[in-house]
């Protein structure tokens, strides 16, 4: 079962109108799906997240004539090569033989990684919250209530791009339009140090509703996130950059952390993925995987939650929740799975046990222009 020819899928959407998070304006979503099939027919779908020319020359270059002819069976052997090269690639091309070998033996992702333990997985509304218009406090209340219309229990929204008082003024009309009807993540971006950190925390011990603090500073702090974590009413969580389970060892060492969120597209492979899952049990902490960027990704991440054992025995604590992208971005819309009440049904089916819209995978597809 050698792989026998490799597609690559780079789509592009240009946004209507810009939104963004602590880091920036996004004018545009991506999003890069590979298909590997092999000599026996069987195929499996990953995704990689970059920059889409980089992407298209690094696999037709050098990762494209690396994979064909060699047998998809040596998933470990050709991911841990690969993610020499360009880790995010290896992330990709580990998704895409996973199925492949999960196909083959007739069974369904899950059941390849020993069998499921839920049966749904919990999402919550992630949202960009920033405009470049005045009005963007009023757009976010907008955003916030159709999420919560849509069935969502939590949601999360963006700090840390406009000044203390201005996110301080958003979270607290947030919150009086909430009313207690959803709960509520904050993430930071890593926009602050402690001092400013310390200016939220007599508003954090006045809202019971909230699930996190989210990145508010840089990773590499440990210090200051144990600090804070000493200090803050709530849960502190983050982790969607680090590349692999020995990135988490210090913070879990040393208490600085009380929710993990590894991303699958930066991880080294699904089988790294799951280890920090299991890394994250080891040391009886919570992991709630970060997937805003990637669809096919997010799937992945839904079904690696799915295998994971309750981190508590409390009751309505069973397993945390996967992001769910609920901004402008026709790529949600690529995989038929959408979260129903705020919860996902996993999927039972050979592989993934579904394929992606060829006829959105058209629409979109990349001309080659530069875009910015």
């Amino acid at each position: 079962m050698r792989i026998e020819r490799v597609e690559t899928y780079p789509l592009l959407h240009r946004l209507k109108q810009p939104y963004g998070d602590a880091n920036g304006y996004k004018k545009y979503r991506t999003c890069f799906l590979i298909r590997l099939i092999t000599s026996s027919g069987v195929d499996g779908w990953g995704e990689v997240i970059d920059w889409l020319p980089t992407l298209a020359v690094g696999f037709q270059d050098r990762i494209i004539p690396f994979l064909l002819g060699k047998p998809a069976t040596e998933r470990l052997h050709l991911v841990n090569t690969i993610k020499k090269w360009h880790q995010r690639s290896a992330a990709g091309v580990s998704m895409a033989l996973t199925e492949i070998v999960a196909k083959k033996a007739g069974l369904s992702i899950c059941e390849l990684w020993g069998g499921k333990l839920h049966d749904y997985i919990p999402v919550y509304a992630s949202l960009q919250s920033y405009r470049e218009e005045p009005d963007w406090q009023e757009r976010s209340l907008v955003q916030v209530e159709q999420a919560v219309a849509d069935g969502f229990a939590r949601v999360k929204v963006k700090i840390g791009g406009k000044t203390i008082k201005e996110d301080q003024e958003h979270i607290r009309r947030l919150q009086a339009l909430l009313q207690g009807q959803a709960r509520l993540a904050l993430d930071a971006n890593q926009s602050y140090d402690a001092a400013a950190v310390f200016q939220w925390e007599r508003l954090l011990q006045e809202w019971p509703n909230l699930l996190w603090l989210e990145e508010p500073m840089p990773m590499e702090r440990v210090a200051d996130y144990k600090l804070l974590r000493s200090r803050l009413p709530i849960p502190v969580a983050g982790g969607e950059n680090l590349p692999d389970a020995a990135a988490f060892v210090p913070l879990l060492r040393q208490g600085a952390i009380d929710i993990i969120q590894p991303d699958p597209m930066h991880q080294d492979g699904m089988d790294g993925y799951r280890e920090t899952l299991q890394l994250a049990r080891h040391f009886g902490m919570r992991v709630s995987p970060h997937a805003f960027d990637g669809v096919l990704s997010r799937l992945y991440a839904i079904m690696a939650q799915a295998c994971l054992p309750a981190w508590s025995k409390m009751a309505g604590e069973e397993i945390e929740p996967v992001e769910w992208d609920v901004m402008e971005n026709p790529f949600t819309r690529l995989f038929p799975i959408a979260p129903v009440r705020g919860a996902v049904a996993v999927p039972t089916g050979p592989g993934l046990g579904m394929a992606p819209d060829l006829e959105l995978l058209t629409a979109y597809r990349w001309d080659g222009s530069i875009y910015r």
